[in-house]
């Protein structure tokens, strides 16, 4: 099992020989170092915590300090649940980079989407709205009914406007289509979640 953590750039586009032209996302990855290693036996589960990037030593509490145990001072940490058939013999201060992956590789990356802030329900659920004649007047973007006389209540699920993006978001089936490590980047082919600056967490399938 493959993994490690990036930042997204952007995207992009590469040409392959046949003049093929391939969208991509540029993800820059900096070393990724093993913090810690879970277990079965004492944590109940088997995963790997990995940390990148780095903050100011003021930024960091002592108990913080007392976990990364001078490996480093990470601005993210990031736990990867580790499954018996793709297990890696790791430890904890053991680094890794964009390395990890060749072009080929089939991955799936996580990531928090975009916040669209309040939105209503058309933009929100994709409702078509109220008629724009007829006697409706200012209600063309409104929900509409929401409940009838019985049982009184509104029913939960029911889909009304509200908060909208800012969730975790997992796009599968995705592709490497280069692997830069002397510069430390990845393009991944098609788009993956959230905005430029975005932390992704990148596996294989």
């Amino acid at each position: 099992m493959k993994f490690i953590l990036g930042k997204k750039l952007g995207m992009s586009q590469v040409f392959e020989e046949d003049g093929k032209v391939i969208p991509v996302t540029v993800v820059e990855v900096e070393p990724n170092v093993v913090v810690q290693v879970r277990t079965k036996e004492k944590d109940g589960y088997e995963a790997v915590q990995v940390g990148t990037g780095t903050r100011k030593i003021k930024n960091i509490n002592k108990p913080q300090k007392g976990h990364y145990k001078d490996l480093g001072n990470f601005e993210t940490l990031k736990e990867f649940r580790i499954t018996e058939a793709g297990g890696q013999e790791l430890k904890a201060g053991d680094k890794f980079d964009a390395s990890v992956f060749a072009v080929g590789d089939k991955v799936r990356v996580t990531g928090m989407s975009k916040g669209k802030g309040f939105a209503g329900v058309m933009k929100r659920h994709g409702f078509h709205g109220m008629p724009h004649s007829h006697g409706h007047h200012h209600v063309a973007r409104h929900a509409g009914s929401i409940g009838q006389r019985f049982p009184q209540h509104t029913l939960p699920g029911m889909r009304m406007a509200g908060r909208m993006g800012a969730d975790q978001v997992t796009t599968r089936g995705l592709k490497i289509v280069r692997v830069d490590v002397e510069n430390g980047l990845l393009a991944v082919k098609g788009a993956t979640p959230g905005y430029r600056g975005q932390l992704l967490m990148i596996q294989s399938q």
